[in-house]
């Protein structure tokens, strides 16, 4: 019986090697050179930006955001930097305040690349710490153009300091009946701020499989995102990887900023078709 599972399990193996051999690379950034990010493959996202997060991402500031030692680090710092959209008597959040108070980098492919389909595939070391919330996620080119969720959001790994055993997979949307929707899995995976790991998507025409190395941890039926018109996970979808805080109230929660600066380390992105 020993036998005939072991036969089974090495099918299995292969076929999951035959697979990826089967992959073509149509996209990657393996952070082999020095300084800032390559500007033909990413861009920033700019000022305080979702979710009254208390970090200002700065834009082509290597202080928050570098290449260096073969890897991508985004640094969320404390220190004071003036706020661009600040508007004196303004009451919207990412508007009223002069300064910044913390710093950090969120960058995007939008404009650069984006993909429908395929595995997309990224080695990084978190950041751990009261309130530390790196992310590797994708939003629709159509952001912007419609509202979220309608753009749809696709969480390939979300990681909360507060619980750091766990990473997070989570798909946000509308239904047919233009209602917000997400379904997730958070599994105990030990201690991912202890080292490398790799997050990766499987996306497929009818489905998302998500990974924390080899442990396929959540399938997601891209069926119950079907709208009047058409699927919105059956469309394009750009690149985000960032290092955010949490604020009292938020779902990452309250940080504490004795641990600044907090590193996120990236080795490499690479998206198979």
């Amino acid at each position: 019986m020993k036998k005939i599972f072991l036969l089974i399990a090495l099918v299995l193996c292969g076929a999951a090697t035959y697979a990826q051999q089967k992959r073509k690379l149509v996209w990657s950034d393996e952070f082999n050179y020095k300084g800032q990010p390559d500007p033909r493959k990413w861009d920033y996202e700019d000022g305080f930006v979702r979710n009254n997060e208390p970090q200002y991402y700065t834009t082509k500031r290597l202080e928050n955001c570098r290449v260096e030692n073969g890897t991508l680090v985004i640094e969320a710092r404390k220190e004071e930097f003036p706020n661009t959209r600040y508007k004196s008597g303004s009451t919207n959040w990412a508007e009223k305040e002069q300064f910044a108070h913390y710093t950090s980098a969120s960058l995007i492919t939008k404009g650069k690349a984006d993909w429908k389909y395929g595995r997309i595939e990224v080695r990084a070391k978190v950041a751990t710490g009261a309130g530390a919330w790196p992310a590797i996620w994708m939003l629709g080119t159509n952001r912007g153009a419609v509202k979220w969720p309608d753009c749809g959001e696709i969480d390939i790994m979300e990681y909360l300091g507060r619980d750091p055993s766990k990473v997070y997979g989570t798909v946000h949307y509308a239904d047919s009946l233009g209602k917000y929707q997400h379904q997730g899995e958070s599994p105990i995976v030990g201690a991912p701020a202890d080292g490398f790991h790799i997050y990766a998507l499987e996306w497929y025409p009818d489905r998302f499989e998500f990974y924390y190395d080899n442990l396929k941890y959540f399938v997601f039926d891209i069926s119950k995102a079907q709208q009047k018109e058409g699927n919105i996970f059956q469309k394009n979808f750009y690149l985000l990887l960032n290092l955010a805080l949490g604020h009292e109230g938020s779902w990452a929660g309250p940080f504490n900023d004795n641990l600044l600066p907090l590193k996120y380390y990236v080795d490499y992105v690479r998206v198979y078709q």
